[in-house]
């Protein structure tokens, strides 16, 4: 009996680790506060990558803008310090009677004390197709003046869950007096 119960406290030691492992294998590598998961357990497959153009429309003027400055920069700057909130029209084509595929919305800020930057924090909030209720998020530098900004995109929600990719944004219209713009975005996305 007593060389029984060495042999039998090993055997079930054995078990257990191997239950430990493999309970780990199947729900991932636990950390106390997050774990490591399989991403198929959550239905995601092979990521697609999908390209969108669109033109967002930046309003300033008139009875019913788009954009709402709500810091103002202070008196010794250009634009640094300045926020405006945006909920810009995206349009299939750069006239606002195109098709209305969603809304750019979130907030654009003065970041720069040496050019025209911006930095850039939005959703495209998509309204038509399989796209409706999805969106795609941005945050990044946009350098008014360049002919070519590229900006990262960090996630979105709906069909965009986990992605990630760059938007690319070129003006296709500024009116200097006005601040009203339509700039064109091409926007390429990593998603599941």
């Amino acid at each position: 009996m007593a060389k029984i119960l060495p042999i039998l406290a090993s055997l079930s030691t054995v078990f257990f680790l191997i239950l430990s492992l493999s309970t780990v294998l199947v729900i991932g590598e636990d950390h106390g506060f997050g774990r490591s998961l399989d991403r198929k357990l959550l239905g995601y497959k092979k990521e697609k990558l999908s390209h969108f153009k669109f033109y967002w429309h930046d309003i300033l003027s008139g009875r019913n803008p788009s954009s709402v400055p709500v810091i103002r920069p202070p008196q010794n700057t250009s634009t640094f310090g300045f926020l405006t909130m945006i909920d810009n029209p995206l349009t299939l084509g750069p006239n606002m009677s195109s098709k209305l595929v969603g809304k750019a919305q979130g907030f654009y800020a003065g970041a720069s004390q040496e050019e025209v930057s911006l930095l850039m924090v939005m959703n495209f909030a998509f309204i038509e197709g399989k796209y409706n209720g999805s969106t795609i998020t941005v945050l990044g530098r946009n350098p008014v003046f360049h002919s070519v900004r590229e900006m990262p995109v960090i996630g979105g929600s709906g069909l965009f869950r986990f992605s990630r990719g760059y938007a690319q944004a070129k003006t296709h219209t500024l009116d200097l007096k006005t601040g009203d713009a339509i700039v064109e975005y091409n926007v390429y996305v990593l998603h599941y």
